[in-house]
C-alpha cells in the first residue's frame, strides 16, 4: 500500500487566470519517471476553477476521463456537439477515441472544484462518446470496460465502515471527510494505491466521500 498525501501532489495551472491545479501523477513540466501511472490511471487532477475561469478548447486522444465535481458546476462542450452541466453527484465520462476537442469552463458564480482521473484504454482508438449519469447513488458501481476499472462512490457516515474491492489494482481518493485505513489516517486529497491485498476496510472518522477505482 502506497500512501501519497494531498500537500505532495505537484502545482499547477494558471493562478493569474483563475486556475489552480494539483497533480498526483506526473504531469505536463512535472516529470516523474516513477509516477507515471498506476493500473490504468494516468493522471488524478484535482482542479480549482474562479467563477469566469476555465479551459479553453483542447484536444485530447486514446484516453477515458472520468470528472467528479465536489463543488460548483463544471460547464462541458465539445468536438461532437455535446454540450452538459456537471453537478456534484454526476459521475462524467469523455471517451476520446482516436481524438476530440473540448473546453471546461465554471460558467457560474460560485468556486468550482472538480477531480479529473484519466485512464489508458486497452485499446487505443475508436470513435469519441460522451455521458454523464447524474445523481450516481452510493455505493452504485460506474464500469469503464474500455479501461479494465471501475469506479465506486461511498459516501460514509462517521463510524461506518465499507470492505474495499478486492482487485489487483485499488486507487482510494478521499474527496470530503477522513478514514482509517488499517493503521494510516487517509485525510481530504489523500490517496492509497494499493496492490494485491485482500480483506482491506476503511473506518470514517467524519462524514465522508471516496472515490475508489477497483482495476483489472
Amino acid at each position: 500500500m502506497d500512501v501519497r498525501r494531498s500537500a505532495d501532489r505537484y502545482a499547477g495551472g494558471e493562478p493569474g487566470a483563475g486556475i489552480t491545479s494539483r497533480h498526483a501523477f506526473s504531469f505536463g513540466p512535472h516529470y516523474d519517471p516513477d509516477n507515471l501511472r498506476f493500473g490504468a490511471i494516468l493522471a488524478c487532477n484535482e482542479e480549482h476553477l474562479a467563477p469566469g475561469a476555465g479551459f479553453d478548447e483542447h484536444p485530447h486522444s486514446h484516453t477515458e476521463i472520468v470528472t467528479w465535481v465536489v463543488t460548483g458546476e463544471l460547464t462541458h462542450r465539445d468536438s461532437t456537439g455535446k454540450v452538459s452541466i456537471v453537478r456534484p453527484g454526476d459521475v462524467q465520462r469523455l471517451s476520446s477515441g482516436g481524438g476530440v476537442r473540448h473546453v471546461e469552463r465554471n460558467d457560474g458564480t460560485e468556486p468550482l472544484t472538480f477531480l479529473q482521473m484519466w485512464l489508458a484504454p486497452r485499446d487505443p482508438g475508436g470513435e469519441p462518446a460522451y455521458e454523464v449519469v447524474h445523481g450516481i447513488a452510493d455505493s452504485t458501481p460506474y464500469d469503464v470496460p474500455e479501461a479494465g476499472a471501475m469506479l465506486h462512490v461511498r459516501r460514509l457516515a462517521a463510524g461506518e465502515r465499507a470492505e474495499l474491492p478486492t482487485a489487483p489494482h485499488v486507487y482510494l481518493h478521499v474527496v470530503q471527510g477522513g478514514v482509517r485505513l488499517g493503521e494510516t489516517e487517509l485525510a481530504p486529497g489523500d490517496a492509497a494505491r494499493i496492490t494485491g491485498e485482500t480483506g482491506l476496510e476503511v473506518l470514517a472518522a467524519a462524514d465522508t466521500q471516496l472515490l475508489i477505482w477497483e482495476m483489472s
